[in-house]
């Protein structure tokens, strides 16, 4: 059931979502994408209160709950940068706004965002297992929650194979791409040694005559 609830709130969030940025930038109409919008955050607390509901039937929790426990951890940090991405994404392509912002090409500055990434990976990993945490006290039976607790190991490989991005840019960083200029060309250029005047009040000097 819950992994069905899961399934269920990511296609939500990106019908949402998208039917939220179309009302804004295709049909202009702002506060009706502003409410749609608002609407996305939801998804989350149906997913809370669904697994909240499954647990308290009785039932012995599974990975599914920890899955859930999961997502919820990745909106709540990653959520607010999703939907600005795709909000840059749409005014760009709908509305004629500026291209989306773009990481950095190479370089150290490339490696300090891999790491900003990783650290949002990481917390997005302690909320996960703070909410995992406060379900097996609040059920308050090992036997019940196990997957829960095996929940917080497996999750932990998340974090431990995304450290490999910031790694590989700290140690092996990629040059930035040199900004192209464009040089005029010299036979097209106009040439500065010579007198407009002269151009101008010169007279063609007249052909053979037939």
């Amino acid at each position: 059931m819950i992994l069905a609830v899961i399934v269920g709130c990511e296609i939500g969030f990106w019908v949402l979502l998208a039917l939220g940025l179309l009302a804004r930038y295709a049909l202009r109409a702002r506060r009706l994408g502003g409410a749609l919008l608002l609407c996305v955050p939801l998804v989350d607390v149906v997913l809370l209160v669904a697994t909240v509901a499954d647990l308290r039937t009785g039932g012995s929790a599974t990975y599914s709950h920890g899955l859930a426990a999961a997502y919820i951890a990745y909106s709540v940090v990653f959520g607010h940068r999703t939907l600005r991405w795709a909000d840059e994404v749409a005014a760009h392509r709908l509305a004629g706004g500026p291209p989306p912002r773009k990481p950095p090409a190479g370089g150290m500055a490339r490696a300090g965002y891999e790491w900003a990434i990783w650290l949002r990976i990481v917390l997005a990993y302690g909320i996960a297992c703070a909410l995992l945490g406060i379900t097996i006290w609040a059920i308050g039976d090992p036997s019940r929650t196990e997957a829960l607790s095996a929940s917080m190991a497996g999750l932990a490989k998340i974090p431990a194979i995304a450290l490999l991005w910031p790694l590989s840019y700290t140690l092996f960083p990629k040059k930035p791409r040199p900004a192209q200029h464009l040089t005029p060309n010299p036979d097209s250029a106009p040439n500065r040694n010579s007198n407009p005047s002269q151009s101008l009040t010169s007279t063609p000097t007249p052909g053979p005559h037939l």
